[in-house]
């Protein structure tokens, strides 16, 4: 089998992944992106994928929920699987040393794939790794992420596959991306029985990742709509009567139904999600505060600096570690 050749195609040989774990990924990325393939080889009755955990440092990896996560040795480690992954979250840019970029970069044409969950894609474009390729990210960084590289397609898909880079814009995404490779490996019968050991179904890439996120059993389709499209209009937030009058409701009604299903309206709702959008962009990234505060929907600074005491019990700046405060 050549180094060009899909690793999305049907195969009975094993296939070997290492997984690179930065600092502060999440250990449900983690999960989502081994387990599916553990499951897979209890079903198969043999080993079809086998995979490692690297780490920057080839330490333990610390996660975001305070677990640590074992490695089997640095980058270098990862030499001989046919894909490589990177699995990455919060604050990517400290994590990822410009020295492990380099090392990424150099070791690259070794692997049949390499992918990004989550951050992992910042990781693989500032090696240049993704330079003429379609690729997604975390929702939440689309707009910074396209800007940062304009010689990359990004698109807000859950998963994409372009030529041997594979990206996926979070944890479900990362589990969507492993069902379709299970599938495409071993036949949709296997995947299906991966799926059914998790109780979830696999959703196709190319669905969007916003769409999805407002959704649960038994909520109205008319309040998810409008939670949609104020996620899509964090920077510039309209009145409540304009987001009920896009989805046929008049104000009242859909303070009500707000009220029903998530115990408050739908401004409050709504500024609490322009919030945290901002807490993210304070700790994640080096924007200035006015910046953020436009970004967040606030008309001013002085605004956004009182809402974010307010709701978070701290100002934005000291939030800031000294990586981040220029």
């Amino acid at each position: 089998m050549t180094q060009s050749e899909t690793i999305f195609a049907p195969a009975r040989g094993p296939l070997t992944l290492a997984a690179l774990v930065l600092p502060q990924a999440s250990i449900l990325e983690v999960a989502s992106t081994l387990d599916p393939l553990r499951s897979a080889n209890r079903h198969l009755g043999r080993e079809a994928f086998r995979w490692r955990v690297v780490s920057p440092d080839g330490q333990a990896v610390p996660l975001t929920c305070g677990i640590e996560l074992p490695s089997t040795g640095g980058l270098a480690a990862a030499d001989g699987a046919e894909a490589l992954i990177v699995i990455a979250g919060f604050r990517q840019a400290e994590v990822a040393t410009q020295a492990l970029i380099r090392q990424l970069g150099r070791m690259a044409p070794r692997f049949r794939a390499l992918g990004g969950i989550d951050a992992g894609a910042w990781v693989l474009a500032r090696a240049g790794l993704l330079d003429g390729h379609r690729a997604t990210v975390h929702w939440e960084d689309l707009e910074d992420f396209a800007a940062a590289h304009p010689g990359v397609e990004v698109v807000p898909d859950r998963f994409v596959i372009s030529g041997r880079m594979v990206t996926a814009g979070g944890a479900a995404p990362a589990a969507d991306l492993m069902l379709h490779l299970i599938r495409a490996r071993h036949g949709a019968a296997t995947a299906l029985q991966v799926a059914g050991s998790f109780i979830t179904t696999a959703r196709d890439g190319a669905e969007p990742q916003i769409a999805a996120t407002p959704e649960a059993p038994g909520r109205d389709p008319r309040v998810a709509a409008a939670m949609a499209r104020m996620e899509a209009r964090i920077d510039a937030p309209e009145p409540t009567a304009a987001t009920a009058r896009a989805v046929g409701l008049t104000a009242r009604r859909l303070e009500t139904l707000f009220r029903a299903e998530l115990g408050m309206g739908p401004g409050a709702w709504g500024r609490d999600l322009r919030l945290q959008a901002a807490r993210r962009m304070v700790t994640d990234t080096r924007h200035p505060l006015n910046e953020v505060a436009l970004r967040a929907g606030f008309s001013s600074q002085g605004a956004f600096a009182r809402a974010f005491r307010a709701r978070f019990g701290v100002t934005a700046s000291s939030l800031r570690t000294p990586a981040f405060s220029v």
